[in-house]
């Protein structure tokens, strides 16, 4: 008894320590994290927060675009994110005569709401624990390589024979996603419904939303109004539906209220949203791999990719708003993967990793069972087996896959096939649909001049990169034709091929020829990246497969580690929903330094640097500042609050995400974490590791005294 209440009292103790650390299951927190929570500074019920059989805040939390988060606000459908997960869609409605990128949008009445081709949003409607009838499914399955557990497609038809067991309705706009969590050790099913008429509603200028543009990113202190607007639109009936002038803004069930108040040092906050990707079961082998491969090429690729698009886009207003959601897509994990490398070095990450994971190790030889320590050796043979194919596979993918546009060029296989057959209908059918395909190619958003440029820089890396007898076959006839010069391949490509131009492919599609087909560079150079990166990934085939297993042996192992501590368990982040909490907080990045938790308008003034454009203030801005024309947004003691940070456990994905206080109240949006926290993907670190968000008393001040837009603040319900 003794043994039992002194564990007992260690798991209380240790729960308090580390509340911060945990991407929680909502499904798990009334049974892991209510006390917790409560004990920290939750001032309503779980059932609140979530409940599966009634509405909660979890039902105004929303997965935007598919890689960030949103939040309703208003009874009509607006729904809240980030000014860089709506940053595609601004650009997208952008051109040199609206530039909205520039100037910022804003819709003052509902037919000035503009259309967003591609963007849905999606409500979480049920989770639903399925591990047991996964299992069950998995036993009576044919399957001799024994992957079926981490199949897309198995676990797609395990969810479909579920919801028809359990009448589960689906259709375009209601969808399954069933995934497995914690090495594949347990299974939820996640019912989804989908609104595809989703409509920008207001995004300030990039100098509020992208103030201190690349300099300021995953940096703390932090000066900008990263946000943007966009509103839900479904049938008169309520139903989702794609486009339609006929739709009408939805009628939420559930939207949450806005708080005023502001924020102080030790606030309890929790935050809800789909953060993407992490790897808290790493071992140290697989943290060195990361740091070697993935972040090492992400590095040393992107900057140069960045490099050229930064000079081609300054040097005119289309190139700029072409490659302006590309460029800030590109280099968001640039500086990611140059701040995690440097944290794991500096916070001596593999050290802890090394702690970790003899812990787990001393834990199944007590218990005398080595299935853990099997299965740790066999991961650290296979990460050592893996490597050069790792390495080359991640090379392929950042300079070839994602730096060279041209790469993206239409299949042509099929038009190939049917002129091989000479069978008229065949090739006239192929013929359109190459046709359509090139459309989208020659988008309004590709320059080929630019994609010259970047592709002549990012070819020869590669193939400084890479050995002269690993690289992908198109250096064959690189060697051979042009003597090994991917200068001269670069202009061949785009000189000579039937993707060179619109008018180009116009004309060969007038007398298409199988012969020119086989040919063509551009056509070869796509075939001869996808067919690389494939060899890269059949080359570790055998490998991935038995790292899955013993990564699912050694998560099991965690698992059972923690529970026999009384230690909760959350999983690795995978694109659900989860919710994270913590304390609003200052910190201390190195000794002597200080952050505090806030940011006022005041620090943008100071950043201001007309000639330099990340740090350009607009005028309208700076008369609203020096008048000190606030409102009812300021501070108590008269400062007009922009930023605030909080010790909440966030990743990507959760951008956007709503940061609520106590009582369930929107008092900010993520949008970032702070540099010294990079780590977090991997080990996260309650003393450094931050999440910087919008306050939300700023956001309402741009949109209300900035914008002018004051009628979208009706339709919100806020607390004064």
């Amino acid at each position: 008894m003794k043994h039992k209440l002194l564990l007992s009292l260690f798991a209380t103790l240790s729960l308090t320590a580390h509340a911060d650390e945990g991407m929680w299951m909502l499904t798990d927190l009334k049974q892991q994290n209510a006390a917790v929570m409560q004990d920290l500074g939750l001032d309503i019920s779980i059932d609140q927060v979530y409940c599966p059989d009634n509405i909660s805040l979890k039902d105004a939390v929303v997965h935007f675009g598919g890689g960030c988060t949103g939040e309703v606000i208003s009874s009509e459908g607006l729904v809240l994110t980030n000014h860089h997960c709506g940053y595609g869609y601004i650009q997208q409605h952008s051109s040199v005569e609206h530039d909205y990128l520039t100037d910022g949008f804003w819709a003052m009445t509902r037919e000035q709401e503009l259309p967003c081709e591609g963007l849905n949003v999606t409500f979480i409607d049920r989770i639903l624990d399925v591990t047991e009838y996964v299992q069950k499914q998995l036993k009576k399955s044919k399957d001799p390589d024994g992957t079926n557990y981490l199949s897309p497609s198995f676990l797609a038809k395990v969810a479909e024979k579920f919801a028809k067991k359990e009448r589960i309705r689906t259709n375009e706009f209601t969808t399954l996603e069933l995934k497995p969590f914690y090495g594949a050790n347990k299974y939820y099913l996640f019912v989804k419904t989908s609104y595809k008429d989703v409509r920008m509603v207001g995004a300030p200028p990039s100098s509020i939303g992208k103030f201190g543009a690349d300099t300021d990113n995953w940096m703390w202190p932090r000066h900008c109004g990263d946000f943007s607007i966009f509103r839900i639109y479904a049938t008169k009936d309520g139903k989702p539906a794609n486009y339609s002038a006929e739709n009408v803004p939805l009628k939420v069930k559930k939207h949450i209220a806005i708080n005023l108040k502001g924020v102080k040092e030790g606030d309890f906050t929790f935050v809800m949203g789909f953060p993407g990707r992490n790897w808290r079961y790493m071992i140290s082998d697989e943290v060195e791999e990361r740091m070697q491969t993935t972040n090492f090429m992400r590095d040393t690729i992107r900057g140069v990719r960045l490099r050229v698009l930064g000079e081609e886009m300054a040097k005119d207003a289309r190139t700029r708003i072409q490659y302006a959601a590309k460029y800030a897509s590109s280099a968001n994990y640039w500086k990611n993967a140059i701040g995690m490398n440097e944290g794991l070095v500096r916070l001596k990450v593999l050290d802890r990793k090394k702690r970790e994971q003899e812990q787990l190790l001393a834990f199944g030889d007590s218990i005398g069972n080595d299935n853990y320590r099997k299965a740790y050796e066999s991961i650290k043979q296979i990460v050592a087996q893996r490597h050069d194919a790792v390495y080359h596979q991640q090379a392929i993918y950042e300079a070839l896959m994602l730096g060279t546009e041209f790469y993206k060029v239409p299949d042509t296989d099929a038009l190939r096939v049917a002129l091989e057959s000479q069978k008229q209908k065949d090739i006239d059918e192929a013929v359109a649909a190459l046709k359509e395909a090139g459309q989208k190619f020659f988008n309004k958003d590709y320059n080929p001049e630019v994609d010259r440029k970047v592709s002549k820089q990012l070819i020869a890396l590669y193939a400084r990169l890479i050995p002269a007898d690993q690289r992908i076959d198109i250096f064959q006839t690189i060697e051979k034709d042009f003597q090994g010069n991917t200068d001269a391949f670069v202009d061949a490509c785009f000189n000579q091929s039937i993707f060179r131009s619109p008018e180009a492919l116009d004309e060969f599609l007038k007398q298409p020829d199988a012969q020119q087909l086989e040919n063509d560079l551009m056509v070869r150079y796509a075939a001869s990246v996808r067919n690389g990166y494939q060899a890269t990934s059949d080359a570790m085939q055998e490998e991935t497969n038995a790292y899955n297993a013993a990564h699912k042996t050694w998560v099991e192992g965690v698992l059972q580690m923690k529970k026999t501590n009384g230690q909760p368990i959350y999983p690795d982040a995978n694109s659900t929903l989860r919710l994270t909490y913590g304390k609003i907080g200052s910190y201390e990045p190195a000794d002597g330094k200080e952050y505090l938790y806030y940011t006022t308008l005041k620090g943008v003034m100071e950043k201001e640097d007309p000639n330099n454009p990340e740090f350009v203030v607009p005028a309208k801005l700076k008369e609203l500042y020096e008048k000190k024309d606030f409102g009812p947004y300021a501070m108590p003691d008269g400062r007009m609050p922009v930023c605030f940070a909080t010790a909440t456990d966030n990743t990507g994905g959760n951008s956007g995400s709503p940061v609520f206080n106590a009582k369930g109240e929107l008092i900010g949006t993520g949008f970032d974490r702070n540099y010294e926290g990079l780590t977090g993907d991997i080990a996260y670190n309650p003393q450094l590791q931050r999440a910087a968000c919008v306050d939300i008393r700023y956001t309402l001040f741009i949109i209300d005294k900035f914008a002018g837009a004051s009628h979208l603040l009706k339709e919100m319900t806020i607390i004064r």
